[in-house]
C-alpha cells in the first residue's frame, strides 16, 4: 500500500469526515422509515433511535477517556496521541449503530407479534422481552467477547475498536434492551403504536409484515 504524506492524510481525513453528517443522517432516516413500515408507529422509532444513539454515546465516551486522555494507556499498553483517527469512530459507529438496530428490531417485532395478538399492551412488552431477551443476551455476549479480543492486541487503533465496541454491545444488550426499552414502552402504553392517518394509511398500504 503506498504510504501517505502528511498533505494527502490531511485531504483524506477531510473528505471522509466532511460527508459524515449527511451519511449519518442517511442512515437514521432509513432506519426510520424502515421501523416504520414494520410497526406501524411514530414513537416506536424515534424511541429507538434515541436509545441507539444512547449506546453509541457511552461507546464514544470510552474512546475519548481511554485512549484520546489516555486514561487506559496503562492497562492496554499504548502511547496516548491525543487524537483519534477519524475513520475508526466511523466504522464503530456503523457496527455498533447496525447491531443495535437489530436488537431493536428482533425484541420490539417480537412486542408487535403479541400486541397483535392479545391487544394488551402489557402483557405483550412482558411477554416478547421474554422471549427475545436469552437470544439477545446470549448474541451480545458473544460478540462482545469477539471484539473484546482485540484489546490483547499491541496495536492501539484495534485495542479502541475492541473496547468500544465491546463496551457498546454490552450497554445495549443489558442497561438499554432489558430496562430501558420495557419501561419505555410500558409508560407509552398505546401511543407505542400511534400514527396520524394518512401514515396508518401509507403502513396500511406499504408496510412490512409476515405473510405479505
Amino acid at each position: 500500500m503506498r504510504q501517505l504524506y502528511p498533505a494527502e492524510l490531511a485531504d483524506f481525513r477531510d473528505a471522509l469526515t466532511d460527508r459524515v453528517p449527511l451519511v449519518v443522517g442517511l442512515i437514521l432516516a432509513v432506519t426510520f422509515v424502515l421501523l416504520f413500515l414494520m410497526t406501524g408507529s411514530v414513537l416506536l422509532p424515534l424511541k429507538a433511535t434515541a436509545l441507539n444513539l444512547l449506546s453509541l454515546a457511552v461507546m464514544f465516551g470510552v474512546v475519548v477517556w481511554g485512549f484520546q486522555d489516555g486514561n487506559l494507556a496503562h492497562v492496554f499498553g499504548f502511547t496516548p496521541t491525543g487524537t483519534v483517527e477519524p475513520s475508526i469512530p466511523i466504522l464503530m459507529f456503523c457496527i455498533a449503530y447496525g447491531l443495535s438496530m437489530d436488537y431493536e428490531v428482533f425484541m420490539v417485532s417480537r412486542i408487535a407479534e403479541e400486541y397483535a395478538r392479545t391487544g394488551d399492551e402489557r402483557s405483550a412488552v412482558t411477554t416478547g422481552i421474554q422471549r427475545s431477551a436469552p437470544l439477545i443476551t446470549a448474541a451480545a455476549a458473544i460478540l462482545a467477547l469477539s471484539f473484546a479480543a482485540y484489546t490483547t492486541g499491541s496495536v492501539m487503533y484495534l485495542q479502541m475498536l475492541g473496547a468500544g465496541m465491546a463496551v457498546a454491545i454490552l450497554v445495549d444488550a443489558t442497561f438499554v434492551r432489558a430496562v430501558l426499552v420495557p419501561a419505555l414502552m410500558r409508560l407509552a402504553g398505546r401511543a407505542n403504536w400511534w400514527a396520524p392517518g394518512w401514515l396508518r394509511r401509507a403502513h396500511t398500504r406499504f408496510g412490512l409484515a409476515e405473510g405479505r
